[in-house]
């Protein structure tokens, strides 16, 4: 896996301060322009660590990986509204992207979405990883060739999401998301996976066979990959 450097980390704090240096170091060297962001809370603490820097993002674009469908970006369990919180009510950037999940024409805005994506082309990619595999919210049996889409959300990551929401809240079962082939376009990886309940995921990763049944498995026909984990003996 000579495309694949993995970072063993003893805790969250421990892999933000690594993230902060390798973007720093982007920065540094002029090679980053636009930058792929995720959600959830493994990057709370990379975020906040950002705020909590000197990095500057007043010249990068930035694009989110994806976006539940029917959350407007007032309400708390939107993606907009987590990226707002969190990083960009706190930092300056020269402009952000997000999928808009409440669109008149949700294909028109997949469309347009990866069009600009095109238009910016990823330099460094943020990305999380689900149990079942999944990297954005592309869900096992994605094709590799896919972009931006609607998607129909699985069980598994039903389960794993409604943890985030009140008992009373619908969790959406749809959402908008950059595709695979979306993911693989930015020169840079870092994936960031914490927890053994993450662990089978990434040892699918970590085999280097690339199946649709694990969608994750898609990094291993990409150039540059970091995995950062706390699970050390993986390495």
């Amino acid at each position: 896996m000579e495309n694949i450097t993995l970072l063993n980390v003893k805790d969250q704090e421990q892999a933000a301060q690594q993230v902060c240096k390798m973007i720093q170091g982007q920065l540094d060297e002029g090679k980053l322009d636009v930058l792929g962001l995720a959600t959830g809370s493994t990057m709370i603490p990379i975020y906040k660590k950002w705020v909590e820097s000197e990095l500057s993002f007043e010249k990068v674009t930035t694009f989110n990986l994806d976006e539940y469908v029917g959350l407007h970006a007032e309400n708390k369990n939107s993606y907009a509204y987590f990226m707002q919180e969190h990083l960009f009510s706190k930092k300056k950037f020269k402009r952000s992207f997000i999928p808009n999940g409440v669109a008149n024409n949700l294909e028109e805005e997949c469309a347009a979405y990866e069009k600009r994506l095109r238009e910016y082309p990823l330099d460094v990619q943020l990305l999380g990883i689900g149990e079942n595999g999944h990297i954005a919210f592309n869900e096992p049996g994605t094709s590799f060739d896919s972009v931006t889409h609607l998607t129909t959300l699985t069980e598994s990551t039903l389960g794993v999401n409604s943890t985030f929401f009140d008992p009373d809240e619908t969790i959406p079962r749809t959402a908008l998301t950059m595709g695979i082939s979306s993911v693989l376009a930015a020169k840079k990886i870092i994936l960031i996976a914490f927890g053994e309940r993450k662990r089978f995921a990434l040892e699918k990763l970590l085999e280097g066979k690339e199946t649709v049944e694990y969608p994750v498995t898609a990094l291993n026909g990409h150039g540059d990959v970091t995995v950062i984990t706390d699970l050390g003996y993986l390495i």
